[in-house]
């Protein structure tokens, strides 16, 4: 009976809920709202770049853990932070290795190169990187596809590398 109660009054409780949204919002005063088209992942047949778009979040975590491409292709890879942590607490970037690359060691490395942004200086371990980014920021790197293979990528700010990695894949 307790049981019976408890589902009934949640019901009625979604469906108040549920009867008070619907309502127009007003507008308020010198706020606009404009939706903007999000860029495609894709635009090889245009353009002749594969336009690629990841984003990281606050979580440590990249919104794609797999990437496929066609070796030799042309690659514009955008990176977007949609946490709202500042870059010097959760910072993000792309690093792409080759093939190969100690992760773990690779890191150690990069954690020690703050003043590079967390890529080693003279490295020959990297492919492409892109600048290290806040909360709401953007960034973009082009890069021609390596040869076929699997490759890993990370974000190279310290301590993120066990959380925000994933396989390049070139076809």
């Amino acid at each position: 009976m307790k049981l019976t109660k408890y589902v009934l009054g949640t019901i009625f409780s979604c469906f108040m809920l549920m009867a008070c949204g619907g309502k127009e919002e007003k507008k308020k005063e010198g706020f606009s709202y404009e939706k903007k088209e999000e860029t495609p992942e894709k635009e090889t047949e245009t353009t002749g770049i594969n336009n690629i778009v990841i984003s990281g979040n606050d979580l440590m975590q990249f919104d794609k853990t797999e990437i496929r491409v066609k070796a030799g292709e042309k690659i514009k890879l955008t990176l977007r932070h949609k946490g709202k942590l500042d870059i010097n607490v959760m910072g993000h970037n792309f690093v792409l290795l080759k093939k190969g690359v100690d992760l773990a060691g690779f890191a150690v490395k990069a954690a020690t190169a703050k003043d590079n942004q967390y890529i080693p200086k003279k490295t020959k371990d990297v492919i492409a990187y892109t600048s290290l980014i806040g909360a709401g920021q953007t960034t973009s790197v082009e890069f021609i596809a390596p040869e076929a293979g699997v490759y890993d990528y990370i974000c190279s700010f310290p301590g993120h590398y066990g959380m925000m990695k994933g396989k390049f894949i070139v076809e």
